[in-house]
């Protein structure tokens, strides 16, 4: 049995009011520790690489993290091979899953998640990825991986910038809970965490909490939706039984 793993995945970069990283650069320094010195950034979700690379860099640099850009490596599955801690950053998770499919990235970053040990932090589409799929993504499928299967780090669905009905909004489209309760109109549809921005989602080999400013809504299959807190503990996800009720 392998080091347990670790994950942070936060519901989005930026919060109004702060910089790149600004709301949860307390988290992200605690959860990368001493231990790990470079970061591995991917950046595929976004068109300018070099920029958002640039962006990524400075903070982490702040931060007193050394980071590498995967897009810059002649070799992005080797990159991944010696990477000691993973980010993958916001954008259109469509573009970032096809490019991770292209790569042949996806089974390499599982294994040293999952297998190594290595800690995996995630911010919005980043956060999408690490769970089962991205069909509760917010983004348009601009371009068409050949599947909607993620990572699978965690057994349940994760939806990031999770808004709340506005009851004053003469707004006629679907509310995000109602594109949820869509989801699970279909059979076997696991767990989705509505995590609203400024919230993010720690996980510890069998223990998640929440953490963050904010708090999350939880959809269960066939049940109404339920509030939770910072703080609140979900480990329960965890467990593959509660990933999907028929």
């Amino acid at each position: 049995m392998g080091p347990p793993r670790r994950l942070l995945l936060v519901s989005n970069s930026t919060l109004r009011g702060g910089g790149y990283l600004g709301h949860c650069q307390q988290q992200v320094r605690s959860f990368f520790g001493q231990k790990v010195k470079r970061v591995l950034f991917i950046p595929y979700a976004l068109h300018d690489r070099d920029a958002y690379a640039k962006t990524a860099r400075e903070k982490f640099e702040s931060l007193g993290y050394g980071l590498d850009s995967i897009h810059e490596s002649s070799d992005p599955v080797e990159a991944v091979r010696k990477s000691e801690a993973i980010f993958i950053g916001g954008g259109n998770t469509f573009r970032l899953l096809k490019v991770l499919y292209d790569n042949s990235l996806l089974q390499e970053i599982r294994k040293r998640v999952l297998e190594d040990g290595i800690p995996y932090m995630g911010s919005s589409a980043g956060t999408n990825l690490a769970t089962i799929s991205i069909n509760t993504t917010n983004d348009m499928p601009i371009v068409y991986p050949p599947s909607l299967q993620a990572l699978g780090l965690v057994p349940f669905n994760i939806n990031p910038h999770y808004l709340d009905p506005d009851v004053n909004s003469t707004h006629m489209g679907e509310t995000r809970a109602e594109r949820i309760r869509q989801y699970h109109e279909e059979p076997n549809t696991p767990p989705v965490l509505g995590l609203r921005e400024g919230a993010m989602l720690l996980v510890e080999g069998d223990k998640a909490t929440l953490q963050g400013v904010t708090g999350a809504r939880l959809f269960l299959r066939g049940e109404k939706p339920t509030e939770h807190e910072p703080g609140t503990d979900f480990s329960f996800l965890l467990t593959d039984s509660n990933s999907q009720k028929p």
